[in-house]
């Protein structure tokens, strides 16, 4: 069905193309008689303005891209509503885009944003050091960089996830653990070498009586955490470690599953520490001890250093921002061991 235009609605209503832009985009110099007959006559047509073509003439949308590794990961949804909520605000709209960490669909993602002139884009980046990130700022596309540090060519928001692993492996060492395995996804993804390497620092400094087991998964996932669990489970009791850091809450949820299947206890079998504190964490059949992140916090202010830089470029500054992790002990590693 053909849609009505802007010049039917001025016809129809007994004014100008001009007057109906106004009451659309400034409707406080039109009076409330005259705003009345255009309203009263777009509802009659059905008229939908068309955003593209507005875009299109005043050169920025009101719209944000927010790309992430993984829509279906809860972490990123409570980022996300972080960033919408802020947003909604400034009368803006963001739009979520799922990379699922592969870097050909995170690019074809960048150049549709771009293409839609959107107000900026907030980005979870497969590869920080993505020259595509820095042609998009170049053209005139601000990118801030969510859960992922910048090297001062854009703005980031992130968390010490180096300190997050430290907290993890100290935790379960000081409980007595000395055999652990680190669960986590593939060490392309920053967050997850730097969660890897705060349990190594925190073995290391205990010493030559703990030792460290590495398990790398082709994705942060439940099925993931699953299997890896599965081949933990299924080791000889004297070689099988007493605890697990997994390097997100869904792989620990995954492994927490087959420690259930294989009748193994957490946390007098398996202690278990995940990372983010999704929502999920707690609501576990065992409750799931687990590194916070601020995750909404992480969005809020992505989006209001996106602002900030849209609003006032000459005198932005790029900044980073670190927030630090807290560990949150449940059940599934509260039991102080004693072999």
């Amino acid at each position: 069905m053909a849609t009505s235009s802007i010049k039917e609605v001025a016809q129809l209503a007994r004014v100008s193309v001009g007057t109906v832009s106004n009451v659309l985009n400034r409707p406080e110099i039109v009076s409330p008689a005259t705003r009345e007959r255009v309203f009263k006559a777009i509802r009659e047509l059905g008229f939908v303005r068309n955003e593209v073509a507005r875009h299109l003439r005043v050169g920025r949308s009101r719209t944000v891209g927010l790309v992430v590794l993984d829509v279906a990961n809860p972490f990123f949804a409570d980022v996300a509503h972080g960033a919408e909520a802020l947003a909604d605000e400034h009368d803006t709209m963001v739009v979520l885009c799922n990379s699922i960490a592969d870097p050909r669909r995170e690019r074809r993602h960048l150049d549709q944003l771009e293409q839609q002139r959107v107000m900026g884009i907030l980005i979870t980046p497969v590869d920080a050091g993505s020259p595509r990130l820095a042609e998009l700022a170049a053209r005139g596309t601000p990118v801030v960089l969510v859960d992922s540090a910048a090297t001062g060519l854009q703005c980031s928001v992130a968390v010490d996830d180096r300190l997050g692993g430290h907290l993890a492996g100290s935790h379960l060492i000081e409980r007595g653990h000395r055999r652990i395995t680190y669960v986590g996804g593939p060490p392309s993804i920053k967050q997850v070498a730097d969660r890897h390497a705060g349990i190594m620092n925190a073995v290391a400094e205990a010493g030559d009586g703990v030792e460290l087991v590495s398990h790398v998964l082709p994705a942060l996932s439940v099925a993931g955490g699953r299997a890896a669990g599965e081949r933990v489970a299924g080791l000889p009791p004297k070689r099988r470690p007493t605890a697990a850091f997994c390097a997100n809450d869904l792989i620990a949820l995954g492994f927490l599953q087959a420690m259930a299947a294989r009748g193994l206890r957490v946390p007098h079998d398996m202690a278990i520490v995940g990372y983010d504190d999704i929502d999920f964490a707690a609501a576990a059949a065992v409750p799931l001890s687990s590194v916070r992140q601020p995750r909404e916090l992480l969005g809020r202010t992505a989006i209001d250093l996106l602002l900030e830089e849209v609003t006032a470029p000459e005198q932005h500054r790029h900044r980073q921002v670190i927030f630090q992790p807290d560990l949150v002990v449940r059940e599934s590693s509260a039991l102080r061991r004693r072999d």
